[in-house]
């Protein structure tokens, strides 16, 4: 396992257990990077391994990132970890003070878990992480098709909000950001979904988003092992 240091302050000790090209794991270096939270990467899961030690099974007994420890707080699970910065961290801000704004921002962040990254994973997976020769071009297209079908609901609903939670950008467009970025980067077919677009523009404006969302992630099984790769502190040693 390794460990990468960002901004090391003495009065935040947030240790983040992950790898900068996990979809679960990006959405929480982003909300520790919108609250400007300095913190600790331990790269691990994928080829960086260090899940089977016994430190990170007292961690998280699932074995599986990310994982945090905030100041000796243990947390796993990356909704739970982004709704628990947010609110230790940026209340009024990052997690709406109102109730209900509150409660529509976590409402997006459960239905992307639920419905949108379902949809979507399946066609990085298809594409950036199978072989040409193994890809399957009618099934592709009919997985992009159902992705679509879904994000017309976020399609909607972005016709009337900014963003997700109403006017201001706030947790629940996390989880969902990151699924859009790997969804506009992904060699499939997508009809016209101008509303997101917009939002996924403004997105593209915030530091942090391109900070840690807007990583090149390959087109094929090759480039993406590289790229993984080269985001350990080793392999960027050797590049």
């Amino acid at each position: 396992m390794e460990t990468l240091k960002f901004n090391i302050r003495e009065d935040v000790m947030l240790e983040i257990w992950g790898r900068k090209y996990s979809s679960s794991v990006i959405p929480v270096m982003w909300t520790a990077g919108e609250l400007s939270l300095p913190y600790v990467l331990h790269v691990s899961g994928g080829s960086f391994g260090g899940l089977d030690t016994p430190e990170f099974g007292r961690l998280n007994p699932n074995r599986q990132i990310p994982a945090i420890r905030d100041n000796g707080f243990p947390l796993w699970e990356s909704h739970v970890i982004i709704r628990y910065l947010a609110r230790k961290y940026g209340t009024g801000t990052l997690w709406p003070d109102d109730v209900q704004t509150a409660a529509t921002a976590d409402q997006w962040m459960e239905w992307c878990k639920s419905l949108a990254f379902p949809a979507v994973f399946p066609l990085f997976w298809d594409t950036v992480r199978t072989p040409i020769a193994k890809r399957n071009p009618a099934l592709l297209a009919e997985k992009a098709a159902k992705a679509a079908e879904i994000l017309a609901i976020l399609e909607a609903h972005l016709a009337k909000n900014r963003y997700v939670a109403g006017s201001t950008f706030s947790a629940g467009d996390i989880p969902l950001g990151a699924v859009i970025y790997r969804y506009f980067n992904v060699d499939v077919k997508r009809p016209p979904l101008p509303h997101i677009e917009a939002w996924y523009g403004r997105l593209k404006g915030r530091p942090a988003f391109q900070e840690h969302v807007m990583n090149f992630f390959g087109t094929n099984p090759e480039e993406w092992q590289e790229l993984e790769r080269l985001s350990g502190p080793q392999g960027a040693a050797k590049a």
